[in-house]
């Protein structure tokens, strides 16, 4: 959860900085809720930012902080394909409150839903060079 944390943090200043350089083509003014392209536009950041951390050796900052990668279960490298479908896959895990990230108790792998969808998972890393 503490990577998460860290991840949530940075991808927080990422969508604000996505944003800063949105606003000139909005005339300055706040997005609202009749324009789709605005919550669609930070739903692609979001993507990019996760999609490109898990492909370029599988960890970001909070990951990497926790000596923790993302792989796929043969413990190779994910594909963008896979990025998609991971990411896709914790949407759906966090519109349903959260249930598909508690999971990982009851299931005997500790796998996440997304984990099971995508067929990826978090591997903890050795410190060992």
């Amino acid at each position: 959860m503490a990577a998460i944390l860290y991840d949530f943090l940075l991808l927080l200043a990422v969508l604000f900085l996505a944003t800063a350089l949105l606003l000139p083509f909005n005339a300055g003014e706040a997005f609202t809720s009749s324009q789709i392209f605005y919550p669609v536009y930070l739903s692609i950041i979001s993507f990019v930012f996760y999609g490109w951390f898990w492909t370029h050796g599988g960890q970001t900052l909070g990951l990497r902080a926790w000596n923790i990668k993302v792989l796929t279960l043969d413990q190779k490298p994910i594909s963008w394909q896979l990025a998609f479908l991971r990411f896709m896959a914790a949407l759906l895990s966090w519109l349903m409150f959260g249930l598909g990230f508690v999971w990982i108790v009851i299931d005997k792998n500790k796998y996440s839903w997304h984990d099971h969808l995508s067929k990826t998972a978090l591997f903890l890393q050795s410190n060992a060079k």
